[in-house]
């Protein structure tokens, strides 16, 4: 057998290892190799806990060495998909074993996970890019774990989030990650709507097939508001398009349907605009049904950009009229 055939029967092996294992302190913690800039390296033997490990978002250089040293070093590496995980081992030479950890499992998983976290084991969490926890079930496994007394440390790094802001042009002092918008078309422009007052930049998650719909319906939504969609961030061909949301939604209209990891960045309101007052009263209203008067008036100035003077005296008002009517 080559020593190439071995090493990938060795990583077949270590690939298919059983979630449930030796407890770590009866394992050898001896240093696990891995490979930078085409150079041998080893990383240092790793305490049990749970390890928030930031992947690129594209660029595989993009990658932190304490990063591939935590990923080298882990007794298991929990992942949305462990093909695509795989790879980006196998291009720094980490053979650690990989398990399945995303939405439609993670309730089963969990308790698994953290069966191991409590035999001192030490458990790398990774997305299928940039930072784990952001649109995955990652904080439940988090909150798990803190509760079963295990340690948990982040690895920052890339985060497709801050990459399209900061090279959107628009302004990055407040923002607002909102995701994925609601595939049905209802339903997202009635939250489109619900972001609309909101004093801050918006981020947004979107696919290929649903960019054109979303744009027109941001468009309609929000108005002549600037916009930028980021593309296939820090490949290749990475793309990122400025303009008013109308003509970035009649572009995508007639283009053909782009290809990779697409993310919206949306300017903030004017602040000089003001609220109509029969908005700013049915805002109040709905929000004094569930908060006192000083919660309210600090959520809806907040939302709105209005003055927090002018949202108290007419929450005073709208609150008198409540308990006259009652």
């Amino acid at each position: 057998m080559t020593g190439q055939a071995r090493a990938a029967r060795v990583r077949r092996m270590r690939t298919t290892a059983p979630a449930a294992a030796t407890p770590r302190a009866l394992r050898d913690r001896a240093a696990r190799p891995y490979v930078l800039n085409g150079h041998a390296a080893s990383a240092p033997s790793l305490p049990g806990g749970l390890y928030l490990v930031a992947t690129p978002i594209g660029n595989l250089r993009d990658i932190t060495v304490r990063a591939l040293e935590v990923l080298a070093a882990a007794d298991l590496i929990a992942c949305e998909d462990t093909r695509v995980t795989r790879k980006l081992l196998d291009h720094f030479g980490i053979t650690t074993p990989l398990t399945p950890y995303h939405e439609h499992n993670a309730a089963e998983a969990r308790p698994k996970l953290i069966a191991r976290l409590t035999e001192d084991a030490a458990i790398a969490l990774v997305s299928d890019a940039g930072t784990p926890l952001v649109s995955d079930p990652g904080y439940k496994l988090v909150r798990d774990a803190r509760a079963a007394g295990a340690s948990v440390t982040t690895l920052p790094g890339a985060s497709a989030v801050l990459a399209a802001l900061t090279l959107s042009g628009l302004p990055t002092d407040r923002f607002l990650f909102e995701g994925f918008l609601p595939a049905k078309d209802g339903a997202r422009r009635a939250r489109i709507n619900e972001l609309k007052r909101i004093p801050a930049t918006l981020i947004l998650f979107e696919t290929g097939a649903r960019i054109a719909t979303t744009l027109a319906d941001l468009a309609a939504e929000l108005g002549p508001r600037q916009g930028a969609i980021c593309r296939e961030l820090t490949k290749l061909y990475e793309e990122v398009k400025r303009g008013h949301l109308g003509t970035l939604a009649r572009e995508a209209a007639t283009a053909d349907e782009p290809r990779g990891e697409i993310v919206i960045v949306v300017a903030p309101p004017d602040r000089q605009a003001e609220v109509p007052a029969a908005d700013l009263d049915a805002l109040l209203r709905q929000a004094l049904e569930r908060l006192s008067v000083k919660e309210a008036v600090a959520e809806i100035a907040a939302v709105t950009g209005e003055s927090r003077r002018g949202v108290y005296q007419r929450a005073l008002a709208l609150a008198k009229e409540r308990d006259h009517d009652r």
